[in-house]
């Protein structure tokens, strides 16, 4: 997403996207900052492309979360950080004529807006993914837009087609694209560093997100996965728990789009109301992303997190209830400091019961700036490293048993890739882009990226599925 943001604020500032064969004169990383695999990777990246020969600038989070300290450490790199978006056009023009941009100093980013969040809409704090455009090439925070603003004159291929709205220029095709509902968060996980760098949670407005969806679906998008650091606070800021609830029926009612997905959902903040929504409403895939992280109900406080093992049993019982078939996935942190055997047993007997249909495991690591760095109790690196190869073992035998259940069921199948055997390749209602798992299709029938068919599970191989279409001979 906000790769995509920057596209199409440089388009607009005269930049030319140069193709992957093609040289390019100055070369922007959007980089990660959070683990430290994803840390390394964009470091080297940025190694690699300032060895061809061009200017290399860092963006990202990572240029964000340490700015002049990366700056220093890489002086192959100019180092841009959030603030520098609205004028990034600008920012490469003296990149490109030999100027040195002197990188930001860090700051913790929650600072820069209120405490209270009805009280940010209209505050000035560039965040990634909220910024306008309007006529002259000038930029304005979303929250902060007067409804009389003209329509901008954009290039084409950059959202939207009428309205000023967030900046957005697709990157890669395919039937699915990430849609932003909002940025930041206010959760205080002794574990994670994101608050600090991406900043305090601020919500985009329902008719900005309807508009870009709009103009998604007019660009081939079927599917939208709306993505935020924490989805259920979606609308908190806009004096509206519930905005949500409301929104989704409306996204999924956008001509073009045959499915809405929702990532991260904090398992403290979803209410009942949300949860029949994602259920029961037509469009809408009857998916929950759920961040448990842990099921031991020490290692959660710990974490400053809530929860433990009968409470979170207890909301997948709920979903259940509702839609058997629903696809439930979380993500887990195994060695975490103070884990007891005990503390891992409890979680190992979590997942036993709630037959989950995507489970993420990740040792713990320290993170720069977060609590849990200075925690006692460290466990060794081995001893880590242990018990995520027990627990995810037993990961993948929970999945293949809970994708074996599906044979001979009924499943809505969204084609993102022709095969070159025949077969096409797509993912089903309970399975999201990337992580979740596949499902390969037979079908008597041509068909084509983007067709959402019905298909009869024939077989299964992990927790990706086969399938044929419904009322065809094809068969695995």
């Amino acid at each position: 997403m906000d790769s995509e943001e920057l596209a199409a604020r440089l388009e607009e500032g005269g930049w030319q996207l140069a193709g992957e064969s093609e040289d390019a004169g100055v070369v922007l990383v959007n980089t990660c900052g959070f683990i430290e695999a994803a840390k390394q990777e964009s470091i080297d990246v940025l190694l690699d492309a300032a060895a061809g020969g061009a200017r290399v600038v860092a963006a990202g989070c990572l240029a964000e979360r340490y700015g002049s300290g990366l700056g220093e450490a890489m002086p192959e790199a100019q180092v841009l950080g959030f603030d520098d978006y609205e004028d990034i056009a600008a920012r490469l023009d003296a990149v490109a004529a030999g100027e040195h941009w002197v990188a930001h100093e860090p700051r913790d980013r929650r600072t820069l807006l209120p405490l209270a969040p009805v009280d940010r809409p209209g505050r000035a704090a560039h965040v990634p993914g909220h910024g306008l455009a309007v006529p002259g090439g000038s930029h304005r925070h979303g929250s902060d837009r007067p409804a009389s603003d003209p329509v901008p004159d954009l290039p084409p291929g950059i959202a939207p087609a009428s309205g000023p709205r967030v900046m957005r220029r697709r990157l890669g095709g395919g039937p699915v694209a990430p849609l932003k509902i909002a940025s930041g968060c206010d959760r205080r996980c002794t574990f994670c560093a994101i608050p600090a760098f991406r900043g305090a949670f601020v919500s985009r407005r329902p008719a900005d997100l309807l508009a870009e969806a709009g103009w998604l679906a007019e660009h081939g998008a079927r599917e939208l996965l709306l993505v935020s650091e924490n989805s259920t606070s979606y609308g908190k800021d806009l004096g509206d728990l519930r905005l949500l609830e409301a929104l989704l029926p409306q996204l999924a009612g956008v001509p073009g789009i045959d499915r809405v997905r929702v990532s991260y959902l904090q398992p403290a903040e979803v209410r009942p109301g949300l949860v029949e929504v994602l259920a029961g409403t037509p469009g809408v895939a009857r998916y929950f992303d759920l961040s448990f992280q842990h099921a031991s109900g020490s290692v959660l406080r710990a974490m400053r997190r809530f929860g433990d093992a009968e409470r979170f049993l207890a909301l997948v019982e709920q979903i259940r209830l509702l839609a058997p078939d629903a696809g439930i996935r979380s993500n887990f942190i195994v060695g975490f400091p103070g884990e007891t055997e005990a503390d891992l047993a409890a979680l190992q007997d979590f997942l036993g019961a709630a037959r989950l249909d995507a489970i993420g495991v990740f040792g713990y690591s320290d993170e720069d700036g977060t609590e849990a760095a200075a925690l006692p109790g460290k466990l060794a690196e081995d001893e880590i490293a242990a018990r995520v190869e027990e627990l995810a073992d037993l990961a993948d035998g929970l999945m293949a048993e809970r994708a074996a259940g599906r044979v001979g069921t009924s499943v809505d199948v969204l084609i993102d890739e022709v095969l070159a055997d025949g077969g096409y390749l797509g993912r089903a209602e309970h399975q999201a882009p990337e992580v979740d798992g596949t499902t390969e299709i037979r079908s008597g029938r041509r068909l084509a990226v983007g067709d959402l068919v019905e298909a009869m599970v024939t077989g299964s191989e992990g927790v990706d599925l086969y399938a044929a279409v419904a009322g065809d001979a094809g068969e695995r």
